[in-house]
């Protein structure tokens, strides 16, 4: 056993790399997998017989690919969380009633993750998928989240993670930063501006437990001619605070 990071197995982190490696190139045969993770040849190599002994990935001809069993995986994480459990049927009447996309969020490891999404008859199309895990700081959802962790655990995750531009109107300055986080603890509304993903606009509320955790949030979000004035500003989020609150009751009853 080889102690790495916070006494991990080296073994088992390598093997994630891998998985990791192979969603990112979109599949890879041997050669092109070592170099992309820089490791052996002959290490990917055993690593991708074992992974594929165990059924998470699957090879064709010279090229691998994670398997559909990780789906599987992933759904039972998903339908084994309370605040999904709860809160889906909210999330699609609030994207029925609004029109436009409705997503749900909950935070791990200090990254954001999308956990359900509604869609609206005039929703848009994005690059957003369940299981996706995004920068707290670049969304509303995220932002909101942050708003109401404890202001350490917020150092935390800006110390860990960072803060990665995605669009030009991503916020990259730490004290910009706490002080809209202080705006949304006070208003328990957080907007997005075009921050993760050019043209789209989205506001975000809390939801919390009995002991006024935060355990995730609920947010509405459309293209920009959609999001304007008062309807972004006050109407969806007066309707993203009220569905939070019926959620947050539901919770607290289940």
């Amino acid at each position: 056993m080889t102690d790495t990071r916070q006494n991990g197995i080296q073994a088992i982190e390598r093997t994630f790399t891998i998985v990791e490696a192979l969603n990112e190139l979109d599949g890879a045969g041997v050669s092109e997998l070592a170099r992309y993770v820089d490791l052996p040849k002959s290490t990917v190599h055993n690593h991708l017989n074992t992974l594929e002994s165990a059924e998470y990935i699957v090879r064709r001809g010279d090229e691998y690919r994670t398997g559909l069993k990780f789906l599987q995986t992933g759904e039972i994480a998903r339908n084994q969380h309370k605040l999904y459990q709860v809160a889906r049927s909210e999330v699609d009447k609030l994207a029925e009633k609004t029109g436009d996309i409705s997503g749900l969020m909950t935070e791990e490891h200090g990254r954001g993750v999308f956990i359900y999404r509604g869609r609206g008859s005039e929703a848009a199309r994005i690059d957003t998928h369940i299981g996706d895990r995004t920068p707290l700081h670049t969304t509303a959802l995220g932002k909101v989240i942050m708003a109401f962790l404890p202001d350490e655990r917020v150092e935390e995750i800006l110390d860990q993670h960072g803060l990665v531009e995605l669009t030009h109107n991503t916020i990259t300055d730490r004290d910009q930063l706490l002080e809209e986080l202080e705006v949304a603890r006070e208003r328990k509304i957080a907007f997005d501006d075009e921050e993760r993903l050019n043209g789209l606009r989205s506001v975000a509320a809390p939801i919390l437990d009995g002991t006024n955790t935060v355990i995730g949030a609920i947010s509405v979000a459309g293209p920009t001619h959609r999001m304007q004035g008062d309807r972004f500003r006050t109407e969806l989020p007066d309707q993203a605070l009220g569905v939070a609150n019926i959620i947050e009751l539901n919770i607290q009853h289940s």
